[in-house]
């Protein structure tokens, strides 16, 4: 049975949620820890992040949740020892309406998960609340959700704080918060600091301390399907994510 499943999650896209659970699963991946990323985002930025072609995939996470004897086949390794990655195809938007009429239909992700046996299962959602992000969050123990230093951070974070609560309340009660990922965050202006002081404010310890950076190699490394560690070890978006691996490990434990 797999240990941390933590889930990456916005409703807003393009705040770095892809990057950041691409980024995060590499450096834990290095720090000797046995990772599992799955892509349950129909864009499937995360599989063609890592530099799979979609099109020559087989199984995926969307054959997987209709039939979880398929796991064992699905599951690829990636060019980062230790990183395994659960695909997806852009087939997977039609599961919203596929598991619909399926009995238990919120918890078919967890029942896959607890098939394997990974240090950490981090999940790519979709940007949206639907079913796939159901699924994501009634199998995870933790939550991370990453939100863009800009003026509108505070906007949609109640709305997911209270989600989160929601899905605690009802569903799993396991489900923690394990911290608000500030990033995109430009220390050259005053705004990126007013929002960094207002969350702080309002989030107090749940606010991670590591900050991801607005970064060009950060940004460009997914356009060659390739992680951070791969494209540029050296770059600040680079030393980011190792620090936030570390600093995840240790709240982990």
């Amino acid at each position: 049975m797999s240990h941390n499943i933590i889930t990456i999650l916005n409703q807003k896209g393009g705040v770095g949620k892809t990057t950041t659970a691409i980024n995060l699963s590499a450096y834990l991946a290095k720090s000797s820890r046995r990772v599992l990323l799955i892509d349950i985002d129909p864009q499937s930025n995360a599989t063609s992040g890592l530099g799979i072609d979609i099109n020559s995939l087989g199984n995926s996470i969307y054959e997987v949740l209709l039939n979880p004897a398929l796991l064992g086949t699905s599951i690829i390794e990636t060019s980062t020892n230790n990183l395994y990655l659960l695909p997806a195809k852009h087939s997977l938007s039609a599961a919203e309406v596929d598991l619909v009429n399926i009995p238990s239909r919120e918890s078919k992700l967890k029942n896959v998960i607890s098939q394997t046996d990974f240090d950490y299962v981090i999940i790519d959602c979709p940007p949206a609340m639907g079913l796939l992000t159901i699924n994501a969050l009634v199998a995870s123990s933790s939550v991370i959700i990453p939100v863009q230093a800009e003026y509108y951070a505070m906007e949609g974070l109640g709305q997911l704080l209270s989600i989160v609560q929601r899905v605690r309340e009802t569903v799993n009660p396991n489900l923690e918060l394990l911290g608000v990922l500030l990033t995109m965050y430009d220390s050259r202006t005053s705004l990126a600091e007013q929002v960094q002081s207002e969350l702080q404010k309002h989030l107090g310890g749940k606010l991670l301390k590591t900050v991801i950076p607005r970064n060009v190699r950060l940004a460009e490394a997914p356009s060659f399907g390739r992680t951070i560690l791969e494209h540029d070890k050296w770059s600040k978006g680079a030393r980011a994510y190792k620090q936030l691996a570390k600093e995840i490990i240790d709240r982990a434990n």
